[in-house]
């Protein structure tokens, strides 16, 4: 197990040690989402990058040693991580720049990244012998923490908001989940459900309020380091709602810079839909995440859709730190980036991660990109989980009679 050193808050800078708190800092409250950090010194003298080619673990726990977990503890039998990454050269072509990579997170146990982030909470729960895990969601969340749960026989509360696409809730619903559809927004039901948990003793999953999220998502960046031989990309860009992911990719980066297995953390870019770009507006007229003020969450990419940024402050700091942007796009250009995507690499994306390419799109026509610049787009979602929206973006099939003669005329043969 990696030793921490302390939880620090990303607003007043004061740490705490790791049994001091559980959740947020108690000065800073809610918008001071704690950091784990770890003695670097003593991991480089343990540990270095050849002792991890060595390991025949194909999952995120292939890296245990930078983890906060006993190397003997249980976790879920799922395979979670080590999720492939592609060399997209027909991405590259249609965007004009040199390299694209994708890494597609969709592959984990229950179809999206956030499944890395619940394999981290849950076998830190089992660790200390908890019972029962919750979190509030617009759906991946919830069914990460859904599947993995009951991977292991663990009782999981879940708080989605009712308009949650149909699919994401039957998920929940499939591996035995309390579901508990709230008749309002998600920034209702994660207060709803950070209540409870500090009510009743449940161990709370909510993103950025539990500081082991961003230490479970941070393996991706893990991997797209080893996977690129820690030829780390020079443009990283990023789906960013509540924030944690851009920070968990960051807090990846850093661990590696740390340790000397990467010579630079790459320039992140997290990507907004424009009716629920609250970063966008705090990255744009520089303010601080405490200045933050609720905005208006209206998007068909409910993935990315947060009133109140919850781990806004580390995904501000992964940004200016970096030298990265952040940018909104409409969803219409979310939505046509479906089929487009689609038929460019065959990875089908949720609307979230399709806004990603929608923004690369828009970063070259603005210049963000320089054309020699390597860039790595990060898919965080199945297409399978909102298939409505998938339905909204292209053409119905092709209607033919039972001949070849209707079938001909279909395709236009003659």
């Amino acid at each position: 197990m990696a030793t921490i050193t302390e939880l620090r808050c990303p607003i007043c800078g004061r740490s705490y040690s790791a049994t001091e708190v559980q959740y947020t800092c108690p000065v800073c409250g809610s918008v001071g989402t704690l950091e784990v950090l770890y003695d670097y010194e003593a991991l480089k003298s343990q540990l270095d990058r050849d002792t991890l080619r060595n390991q025949h673990e194909h999952s995120m726990w292939r890296y245990k040693a930078l983890l906060p977990i006993g190397a003997e503890s249980k976790v879920s039998p799922l395979r979670v991580g080590m999720t492939p990454l592609y060399y997209t050269s027909r991405v590259a072509e249609r965007l004009n720049l040199k390299q694209v990579w994708l890494k597609d997170d969709a592959q984990n146990p229950t179809g999206s990244l956030k499944d890395r982030a619940s394999a981290m909470v849950v076998a830190r729960a089992m660790e200390q012998g908890i019972q029962t895990v919750s979190t509030a969601s617009t759906g991946n969340a919830a069914a990460a923490l859904s599947g993995i749960g009951a991977s292991v026989g663990m009782n999981i509360i879940i708080f989605v908001p009712a308009t949650a696409p149909e699919a994401k809730i039957a998920q929940l619903l499939v591996y035995g989940a309390t579901v508990l559809l709230v008749e309002d927004t998600y920034d209702v039901a994660f207060e709803l459900c950070s209540e409870m948990c500090l009510s009743e003793g449940w161990y709370c999953r909510n993103t950025g309020m539990n500081p082991y999220t961003v230490e479970g998502k941070k393996t991706v960046s893990y991997e797209i380091a080893e996977q690129l031989n820690w030829n780390v990309p020079d443009v990283v860009m990023v789906g960013v709602g509540d924030g944690n992911i851009i920070a968990g990719v960051y807090k990846g980066f850093y661990d590696l810079l740390q340790l000397g297995w990467i010579q630079r953390i790459p320039r992140l870019i997290g990507v907004q839909a424009e009716g629920s770009s609250a970063l966008v507006h705090a990255w744009k007229n520089n303010l601080k995440p405490e200045e933050m003020q609720p905005m208006p969450a209206d998007t068909i990419a409910d993935s990315i859709s947060a009133g109140v940024p919850r781990d806004r402050a580390k995904a501000l700091r992964a940004v200016r730190e970096t030298n990265g942007a952040f940018m909104a796009v409409p969803d219409s250009e979310i939505l046509s980036a479906i089929p487009e995507l689609a038929q460019l690499t065959g990875v089908f994306a949720e609307p979230s991660c399709a806004a990603v390419y929608a923004g690369a799109k828009r970063a070259v026509q603005s210049g963000l990109f320089d054309k020699d610049e390597s860039v790595l787009l990060l898919m965080t979602g199945n297409g399978l989980k909102d298939i409505k929206r998938a339905q909204q973006s292209v053409a119905r099939g092709l209607r033919v009679q039972s001949t070849i003669e209707s079938v001909r005329q279909a395709l236009g043969i003659e």
